[in-house]
């Protein structure tokens, strides 16, 4: 018996005794949430509370946030089918880890967002790019657009190819020493620039 069979079997033994509820309750934060604009605002909310800055526009406003957010960054790196004029940017013609080091930012689009996390997942699609532009450049800015926002986790996995390579983002990278300092940066971009498009 493999040790995935033998944890099943335990719950099984453990739940045997239990019956299912036919009529479940829905949560009222569920059932609260079914206005898509909510979920939206959920997601902005959740996100900033990752230290991310975020924004919010409408598309003919995007180039310009974009543009924006970058106005600090010497360099940028977009994936070659990125569908958006960046300004001072390279197409990533699998650039080695070297030349991203030597990269301030990177613009990718999203294939989801999570409201009740928080999340951003990248599948490394379209407008993407792979997985090493999206970790090594020091700021990511990231364009989500308001109908890739999903309720929770669940929802996001239905909608994913899980073939996929799959990087879920939750704020900028960070991490905390044996003392509880917050240290930032060391696995992935240092800060995360999230525009939603409406």
């Amino acid at each position: 018996m493999s040790a995935r069979e033998e944890i099943l079997a335990r719950v099984r033994e453990a739940l045997s005794g239990v019956e299912r509820d036919p009529d479940p309750v829905d949560s009222p934060r569920i059932t609260a949430l079914t206005d898509h604009e909510t979920l939206v605002d959920l997601f902005a909310e959740r996100v900033a509370d990752y230290r991310a800055v975020v924004e919010r526009c409408a598309s003919d406003e995007l180039p310009e946030r974009v543009a924006a957010a970058l106005s600090d960054a010497g360099s940028v790196v977009v994936a070659p089918d990125l569908d958006l004029e960046v300004p001072r940017s390279v197409h990533d013609t699998d650039l080695t880890s070297g030349e991203l080091d030597g990269i301030d930012a990177v613009v990718t689009t999203a294939a989801v967002g999570i409201a009740e996390t928080g999340t951003i997942v990248l599948d490394h699609g379209p407008g993407q790019g792979r997985r090493a532009i999206s970790l090594v450049p020091d700021t990511h800015v990231c364009i989500v657009y308001a109908d890739q926002v999903v309720h929770d986790v669940p929802d996001a996995v239905a909608l994913l190819d899980p073939t996929r390579p799959l990087t879920w983002i939750s704020g900028p990278s960070a991490t905390s020493d044996i003392e509880l300092s917050r240290v930032e940066g060391v696995h992935g971009p240092r800060n995360l620039h999230v525009v939603i498009v409406s």
